[in-house]
């Protein structure tokens, strides 16, 4: 799909007063982030960037709750605070600055305030595994999207891109093989039944969707 044409998608979405939310779902590994980011870009300070990875638990909260070894499944998340992000940052345009959390894989944990909302931008662009779910911290969610698409890509690719993307953050090559399968394709199975909640489904060039 033409990366283009998704820009100008998004930039339609831009409303002539207050906020709109774009949101992108879909499996590990599709590219979601890098898709994100690019749309950003593309639209100056126009947009925002909103990963859901910042609501991921602490290491210390998964080892409370026996998660340790599902981290990024869907019950690892903060879904509530990601839903009263969406609503605080609808409501703050024109008025504050918005800081975002985000997920650092270097140092495997959530992070505050590395990304920071103008209140000028007027479309948010939020992206996540889960955004779709039909759950109610989800719904609560959906209800402040304006836009969700899923981003779509072969199975075959995501797994290359999840092996790499573990083997670049410590784990080595069967340990990264192990946790795509045990862990990353249960979850991109979970993802799978959102699909038709979805408004639309989108697939960007391959170069458009090279991991983080």
């Amino acid at each position: 799909m033409d990366s283009v044409s998704l820009v100008d998608d998004a930039r339609a979405l831009l409303p002539p007063v207050g906020r709109a939310v774009l949101g992108l779902a879909g499996p590990p590994g599709a590219g979601k982030s890098t898709l994100a980011r690019s749309l950003v870009r593309a639209l100056g300070g126009a947009a925002a960037y909103v990963p859901l990875d910042g609501f991921h638990l602490s290491n210390a909260q998964l080892d409370r709750l026996g998660l340790r070894s599902r981290k990024g499944s869907e019950p690892s998340f903060d879904a509530w605070g990601y839903a009263a992000l969406l609503a605080r940052l609808v409501a703050a345009v024109g008025r504050e600055v918005v800081y975002v959390p985000d997920f650092d894989r270097a140092l495997d944990e959530p992070v505050a305030a590395r990304h920071v909302v103008s209140p000028t931008a007027g479309l948010i662009v939020t992206e996540g595994n889960y955004l779709g779910l039909d759950a109610p911290a989800w719904r609560a969610a959906r209800a402040r999207i304006d836009q969700l698409w899923y981003v779509e890509a072969p199975e075959a690719v995501c797994d290359v891109r999840l092996v790499a993307r573990h083997r670049r953050h410590g784990r080595d090559a069967a340990a990264a093989r192990a946790w795509v399968a045990e862990n990353d394709r249960l979850n991109a199975a979970l993802v799978a039944t959102s699909r038709g909640r979805c408004d639309r489904v989108v697939s960007p060039a391959p170069e458009g969707l090279a991991p983080p």
